[in-house]
C-alpha cells in the first residue's frame, strides 16, 4: 500500500498517518489550512495549486480524504463554502483517484440519518436534516458511484489525540488537568456512538489491507448522550470544579437540525473481524492520566 492522506493535520487524518506509518506503509499526509511538521500543503479546492504536494509523482494506490467543513451550524449560512469544502473537494479527489487508478476512502457521518431510529446500520435509509449532512451524503454518494472499489467509513463523536485538542473529550480532560472551572450546558437528548480516532485508523487499515469496499460503520461499544459522555470523563477528576446542566436540543436554538437518536452499529465490520477490539471513552481517559 502507498497512501496519500488529505486532512492529515486533523483528528482522524493525523491518527491515520501515524498508524499507517507504524505499520510500515509508505504514507504521506497533507493539510489544507492547519500546518504541522512533517506534512505537506495540498489545496483540495484547487488540484493545480502550485504549492500542492506532487501527489501524481508520489503515485499512491490509495487516497484517504479526511477534509470537510465540519462546523455544522456555520454550514447553514455558508452554504457555498460548505459545498466547496465538502463536496467539491471530494469531486476533485475522485478525479485524481481515477487518474492514478487509486482507491478512494471517504470519511462520512451518522448525520446522513435523521436520528429517529438510531443507532443505524449500513442498510438503513438515509435522510439528512442539515446542509452539512446533505453535503456529506452527496460527497459519499459521489465516491461510491465513481468506483465500486471505493470505501466510505461513517463515524461520529470522534475523540482522541490531536495537535489542536479540539475534540470534546480531549478538551474536558485538558481543562480538568489545568484546573479550569467548566460550565457545561449539554443536550441530553442527543445520542451517539463516540469512537477513538486511533480505532478509526486501525479499522481503516484492516479494511484497506483486505481491499474492502462500500460503506462501513465504525463505532465503539458506547451509545450515550452528551451528558453521559461528559460524566464519563469527569468521574476521573473528583477534584474538578464544574457546573453541568442537561438541556433539550430544541432549547439550544441551533441553526442546524441534529439527529437525536443517532449513532452507528458496527455489526458489519465486527462480523468480518470478530477479533478486532475497540477501545472506549473510559480507556482513553485512563490512558491520558497515565
Amino acid at each position: 500500500m502507498k497512501i496519500f492522506i488529505s486532512g492529515a493535520s486533523g483528528l482522524v487524518g493525523s491518527n491515520c498517518l501515524k498508524h499507517f506509518t507504524e505499520q510500515g506503509v509508505e504514507a504521506i499526509g497533507t493539510y489544507f489550512s492547519y500546518a504541522l511538521p512533517g506534512i505537506f500543503p495540498f489545496n483540495t479546492l484547487d488540484i493545480n495549486d502550485a504549492n500542492n504536494f506532487d501527489v501524481k509523482a508520489f503515485a499512491p494506490n490509495i487516497i484517504v480524504h479526511c477534509g470537510a467543513m465540519t462546523h455544522v451550524d456555520a454550514c447553514e449560512t455558508a452554504v457555498q463554502e460548505s459545498y466547496n469544502k465538502t463536496v467539491q473537494s471530494t469531486i476533485h479527489l475522485i478525479a485524481l483517484a481515477k487518474e492514478l487508478n487509486a482507491k478512494l476512502v471517504y470519511l462520512s457521518t451518522d448525520y446522513v440519518f435523521d436520528g429517529k431510529h438510531g443507532p443505524y446500520s449500513e442498510e438503513d435509509a438515509v435522510h439528512p436534516l442539515s446542509i452539512y449532512a446533505k453535503h456529506k451524503l452527496e460527497a459519499e454518494q459521489a465516491v461510491l458511484q465513481a468506483n465500486t472499489n471505493n470505501l466510505v467509513l461513517r463515524i461520529t463523536n470522534v475523540y482522541g489525540k490531536e495537535a489542536r485538542n479540539k475534540n470534546f473529550v480531549s478538551r474536558i480532560i485538558e481543562q480538568c488537568q489545568n484546573k479550569q472551572e467548566l460550565t457545561l450546558n449539554l443536550p441530553q437528548d442527543q445520542y451517539a456512538t463516540p469512537v477513538n480516532a486511533w480505532d478509526v485508523a486501525r479499522a481503516m487499515y484492516v479494511l484497506l489491507k483486505d481491499n474492502q469496499s462500500g460503506v462501513f460503520h465504525i463505532a465503539s461499544t458506547d451509545w450515550m448522550n452528551r451528558v453521559e459522555l461528559a460524566t464519563t470523563v469527569l468521574k476521573y477528576f473528583p477534584e474538578a470544579k464544574y457546573s453541568m446542566k442537561g438541556i433539550l436540543t430544541k432549547d439550544l436554538n441551533q441553526p442546524a437540525d441534529r439527529p437525536l437518536l443517532g449513532g452507528l452499529l458496527k455489526t458489519k465490520f465486527s462480523n468480518l473481524y470478530p477479533d478486532f477490539m475497540f477501545s472506549n471513552v473510559d480507556d482513553f481517559v485512563k490512558d491520558a492520566l497515565q
